[in-house]
Formats: C-alpha cells, sequence, structure tokens
C-alpha cells in the first residue's frame, strides 16, 4: 500500500508483520505457508501471531493519536513473556537485547521494539489513520505528524471527503 522506505533497523520486522494482513481486503498472507515462513511460525503459533500483529497495530494507531480499531491483547502483557538477553560485541563493547529463546516471533519483536526505544524511534513507528487501512508505517517527516501511509492514496481520499463534506 505504502510507497514509503521500510522503517529503519529492527522495526522493519514489526512494520512487516504489522502489514501481513490487507484490512481492505481482508488477504492475510499469513494464511499462506510462504507468508509464514517469512516470520519463521509454525502453523501452530498462527493465533499468537495474530494477537501480536494486531496488538502492535493498536499501539501504532495510538502512537499516531487514533484509538484502536478493536479489542486487543495489551503489547506489554504480550511482550513480558518474550525472553531476552544482553548480547553484547566482544570487538567493540557495544550491546543490545536479543531473544534468548532462539529468535521466536514474539522475542524478535520483543527485542526491536528495546532496541527502539533506545534509539529513541519506537513512537515514529505508526499506523494509518484510514479505517480502510491502516497500514504500518515509519513516519520521516521532520515534526513526527505523518498521519497516512500514503499521501497519494489514504491522505488524497481524506482530503476529498473533507472536502465534499464541505461543499455538501
Amino acid at each position: 500500500m505504502s510507497e514509503r522506505s521500510p522503517a529503519p533497523g529492527g522495526l522493519a520486522l514489526v512494520e512487516s508483520l504489522v502489514n501481513t494482513l490487507d484490512i481492505e481486503t481482508g488477504a492475510d498472507s499469513l494464511d499462506t505457508a510462504d507468508g509464514r515462513a517469512r516470520f519463521g511460525i509454525a502453523e501452530e503459533e498462527l493465533p499468537l501471531a495474530r494477537e501480536l500483529r494486531e496488538s502492535l497495530r493498536a499501539t501504532l494507531l495510538a502512537h499516531a493519536g487514533h484509538p484502536p480499531h478493536g479489542e486487543v491483547t495489551p503489547l506489554g502483557r504480550l511482550l513480558a513473556g518474550a525472553p531476552l538477553v544482553l548480547d553484547v560485541d566482544e570487538r567493540d563493547g557495544s550491546a543490545a537485547l536479543a531473544p534468548a529463546d532462539g529468535g521466536t516471533l514474539l522475542s524478535r519483536v520483543a527485542a526491536a521494539v528495546a532496541q527502539a526505544l533506545v534509539e529513541d524511534t519506537w513512537t515514529r513507528l505508526k499506523a494509518c489513520e484510514a479505517d480502510t487501512c491502516h497500514w504500518a508505517y515509519y513516519d520521516r517527516s521532520p515534526a513526527g505528524r505523518g498521519r497516512w501511509c500514503s499521501m497519494r492514496v489514504c491522505g488524497a481520499r481524506a482530503k476529498m471527503r473533507r472536502y465534499r463534506a464541505k461543499e455538501a
């Protein structure tokens, strides 16, 4: 949907997971073996992956100042069960949180969120305000006040609706 470039670092994982569901068409790439393989998800892990996706979407909507699109498990509750370890690079002494359990989706997302918090980029990952979209995007605008995944699509539709409402 978006013409934007992917989110930086581990946030690209979060962005791509949220964007596995096209709300407008209902197409869910996690329904396919290839879609699940892209995230290392076994079929039995699918319910948790979908729950995580929708909790992330609700959080990204909040980052953009929008209410959640439905009831979801709070993201903090889901990520609390993700085992992380402190990984220290012996060459340069840099440190980061890393998945402790071999890299389950939950732990990889938790590590990405932790790193984004350190880098102060977490709240720049948002969800489009359009009700038929809610696509995740990384807001690179100087003021951090982006509202739509695509100005050419969702932004243009919203502006046209406002214009028509004024004319009516």
